[in-house]
């Protein structure tokens, strides 16, 4: 057996908020729907690495559900950049706004897609004594979320370690 300490034993980690609520307001019923879903993968590339596989936005070809972007090649994301995204699901491009940068640290994006659905999804490297964590959050609140949510979770699971293998298979 490694002598490892006991953080680095799990390869991946998945934390889950879900609320739903029911209000009645003015002789109305609203429904808000809230959903945070983290996923926390191991990987042994360097923070550098991975954090280059993050943002290069032009090359998501590990991405389980994006399949081209418009962005050029070394452009590098800031706050307030926006690109359009095409999913694998359908050829109608979704715009995608940059909220928050933090090098080597965070990238919070947020998707414009449709009303009734408000996407924003974190991407967020850490480095420990056991090697790189990579975690993939998304946070989906509207009317339209569960349906969303029902059509992705498959794909979203894989995200964080589908980055992971990326990263380790340029580090090698």
């Amino acid at each position: 057996m490694r002598n490892l300490p006991d953080c680095c034993w799990g390869k991946g980690v998945m934390i889950l908020h879900f609320s739903f609520k029911l209000l009645v307001s003015r002789r109305k019923i609203f429904c808000r729907f809230s959903l945070n879903k983290q996923y926390r993968v191991l990987c042994h590339a360097s923070v550098d690495t991975l954090w280059q596989k993050i943002i290069n936005l032009a090359d998501v070809s590990w991405h389980p559900i994006i399949n081209q972007t418009n962005v050029p090649n070394g452009l590098v994301p800031k706050p307030g950049l926006i690109y359009q995204v095409v999913t694998r699901f359908t050829p109608i491009p979704i715009r995608i706004f940059v909220e928050q940068v933090c090098p080597r640290e965070l990238l919070s994006v947020r998707f414009l897609a449709i009303p009734g659905i408000e996407n924003r999804v974190t991407y967020q490297v850490e480095s420990t004594v056991c090697g790189t964590y990579v975690s993939y959050s998304v946070t989906l609140r509207g009317w339209l979320s569960p349906f969303l949510w029902w059509v992705i979770r498959p794909y979203v699971a894989r995200v964080a370690a589908n980055l992971a293998h990326a990263a380790e298979r340029v580090a090698a």
